[in-house]
């Protein structure tokens, strides 16, 4: 029974590779774990791309209320910014000295940003942000216009 056999572009005539469809599953799993390392490794290990913390946008009548998780990180590390409709926060969580080896990593450290857009209007002027226990709370409050406003149905 002949079995398949794969000639390589540099291989010479006389040199056959017999095709061997485990090398290739091996080669794709390799890949695969490549992949999901790069996308779910913890930024400042390895990649050194900017990860986005967890956060909870909330809509109240009068404002946006934005909570993001921010273990460990300084007042001074974070910034906090809106432009036109989009609110961005990012900043950098610091690695901590160490006098022992780092058996595990767990926690993310390095460059981080978060983006959202809100709807409507919002006044710029009177945004606030506030860190407390590991949580950057901002409060974006709406114009006048973009509040919501009963309007009575009539029979």
């Amino acid at each position: 029974m002949p079995v398949p056999a794969r000639r390589s572009a540099t291989s010479s005539p006389q040199q056959v590779e017999r095709w061997d469809p485990l090398r290739e599953f091996e080669q794709l799993q390799e890949e695969m774990g490549r992949l999901v390392q790069s996308v779910w490794s913890p930024a400042g290990v390895g990649n050194g791309g900017a990860w986005t913390p967890f956060a909870d946008v909330e809509e109240t009548e009068d404002a946006w209320m934005i909570e993001v998780e921010l273990p460990g990180v300084d007042r001074k590390d974070v910034n906090v910014e809106m432009r036109n409709s989009e609110l961005v926060i990012s900043g950098d969580v610091k690695e901590k000295e160490r006098k022992g080896v780092l058996r595990r990593r767990a926690r993310r450290i390095g460059h981080f940003e978060y983006h959202v857009t809100l709807p409507g209007e919002s006044d710029e002027q009177h945004i606030d942000a506030k860190l407390h226990d590991g949580i950057l709370t901002v409060r974006v409050p709406k114009t006048e216009q973009a509040k919501p406003r009963r309007i009575e149905v009539k029979a």
